[in-house]
């Protein structure tokens, strides 16, 4: 059983605050799937959410592969010597990608694949700002955007940019 770290107070395994002195106890994401989402949402794991991904790239790169169009950077590179920041064209067709499967359907096609969903952490489905905004970091700021995630957000499996948008990505029960 885990005590309090700040009154030593012994705590129930689900417990979000210390019955003893308030203080937040930091959940796990099994835990925070449990007690915050209730029975109606699962979080869904990096591995899974990974595989999502690389189905998404390999359906865009067969795509980018069958219609080569010269000039395809639209944009200079302005930015090409920053680590894990990449701006270019490609990029932007991804963002595209994934603002619109996401804002319209909440999911892409990899993650229809794997039944995963991306919803706000209130249940919501998403709409095209918010899926902008989540999409942003999955498109531009990869790498940072995982490691970040991993490091702060890894209670609810966020990438930084799930963070600021306030989104999740979940188990879809519903299909």
């Amino acid at each position: 059983m885990p005590y309090c770290v700040i009154c030593g107070n012994r705590i129930d395994e689900d417990a979000v605050h210390c019955a003893n002195c308030g203080t937040r106890i930091p959940l796990q994401s099994e835990q925070y799937s449990r007690v915050v989402l209730g029975s109606k949402y699962e979080l869904a794991d990096w591995g899974t959410r990974f595989i999502a991904w690389l189905i998404d790239m390999i359906i865009l790169g067969i795509i980018f592969s069958l219609i080569t169009l010269p000039g395809l950077n639209l944009i200079p590179q302005v930015l090409s010597w920053v680590p894990f920041i990449d701006f270019g064209s490609k990029n932007i067709i991804y963002f595209g990608y994934w603002t619109f499967m996401e804002g319209l359907y909440s999911q892409s096609i990899g993650k229809m694949a794997l039944k995963i969903k991306t919803v706000q952490e209130d249940g919501n489905t998403l709409n095209l700002v918010i899926a902008a905004i989540e999409s942003f970091g999955k498109a531009f700021l990869l790498p940072i955007d995982c490691i970040i995630g991993w490091i702060f957000y890894s209670q609810k499996n966020q990438r930084l940019f799930n963070y600021i948008s306030n989104t999740i990505v979940v188990k879809d029960n519903e299909n």
